[in-house]
C-alpha cells in the first residue's frame, strides 16, 4: 500500500492530465480516449480493461454537454444517430461478451488483444487527423450514394472497436461519415458523430463495469479535472490554429500507438 502523500500526488496527477486532455478536446473536438487511455496505460499503469472502461464512462459523461449544445443549435442529424446506434450498441454489447468469455480471467485476461487494438485504433486516428483534408478533396470527386445499411454496418464496426478501445468514435466517426453521408454539413457531421458517441460510450461502459473494470474514484478524480478544461479548451478555439494541433497531436498518438503494437 503506498503511502498517504503519494496517494495524493497521484490524485493531483491524475486531476491536472484530466484537464489537459479536456483542454485539447475542447480545442479540437477530438483526442479524449485517444490520450487518455494510453495516459492511463502508461503513465499510471491501470489496468487496460479498467483504464478502457473508465475512459469510456469518461467519454459518454464529458461529450453529453457537447450533444446538448449541438441539439439546440441543430446540428444533430438523428436519424443518422439512429442508423449508427442500431449497430453500434449491440456490436459494443457483443465484443464485450465474447471477449470476456473468450479469454481465461476475462477483458483482464485479454490485456494484449486490447493493447493491440488500441494501438491500432490510434494509428488509424492519426492518419484520420493528418489526411482529413485530404479526404475532404477527394469526396468531392465522388458522388456518393447513402445507404442505410453502411451506415448501419459502420455503427457495427466503430462499436466493436471503442469497446475494447474506447477509440474510435471521434476522428473515425467524422470521417466515416463525411463519406457515407456527403449533403451532410460539416457542422451536422460533427454534431451527429458527438451524439451518436454518447450512447455508445455508456453502453460500452455499462458493460464494462457489469464486467467489473470500472474504477469509480479514478473517474471522479479525471472528471474534476476534464469538466474545467473543456470550457477552457472551447474558449481558446478560436485563438490556436488547429492545423498545428492537429499535426502535433497526430505524431504523438502514431508515437503511442506503435509502442502499444510492438509491446
Amino acid at each position: 500500500m503506498r503511502p498517504l502523500y503519494l496517494e495524493r500526488i497521484m490524485d493531483l496527477a491524475q486531476v491536472i492530465s484530466g484537464f489537459a486532455v479536456g483542454t485539447l478536446v475542447g480545442i479540437t473536438g477530438v483526442g479524449g480516449g485517444a490520450l487518455m487511455t494510453p495516459l492511463l496505460l502508461l503513465v499510471f499503469g491501470i489496468a487496460p480493461a479498467t483504464a478502457v472502461g473508465t475512459d469510456l464512462l469518461f467519454a459518454a459523461i464529458t461529450k453529453s454537454g457537447g450533444t446538448w449544445v449541438h441539439a439546440r443549435q441543430g446540428t444533430v442529424d438523428w436519424r443518422v444517430v439512429r442508423l449508427l446506434a442500431s449497430g453500434s450498441l449491440p456490436a459494443a454489447a457483443a465484443t464485450l461478451l465474447i471477449v470476456h468469455n473468450a479469454f481465461s480471467g476475462g477483458l483482464d485476461g485479454a490485456r494484449h488483444l486490447i493493447g493491440v487494438t488500441l494501438g491500432v485504433a490510434l494509428l488509424l486516428t492519426a492518419a484520420a487527423l493528418l489526411y482529413r483534408h485530404r479526404l475532404l478533396a477527394l469526396r468531392e470527386r465522388f458522388i456518393v450514394r447513402e445507404h442505410a445499411w453502411a451506415t448501419v454496418a459502420t455503427g457495427a464496426l466503430l462499436g466493436t472497436l471503442v469497446s475494447i478501445s474506447s477509440v474510435g468514435a471521434g476522428a473515425l466517426g467524422v470521417t466515416a461519415l463525411l463519406f457515407l453521408h456527403p449533403k451532410l454539413a460539416t457542422p451536422r457531421i460533427v454534431g451527429t458523430d458527438i451524439a451518436h458517441a454518447v450512447p455508445l460510450a455508456l453502453v460500452a461502459g455499462l458493460g464494462h463495469w457489469w464486467l467489473g473494470s470500472i474504477d469509480w474514484t479514478l473517474l471522479a478524480t479525471l472528471l474534476a479535472g476534464s469538466l474545467p478544461g473543456i470550457w477552457l479548451g472551447s474558449r481558446l478555439a478560436p485563438r490556436i490554429p488547429e492545423h498545428i494541433l492537429r499535426t502535433g497531436l497526430a505524431g504523438m498518438l502514431i508515437l503511442i500507438g506503435g509502442k502499444l503494437i510492438t509491446a
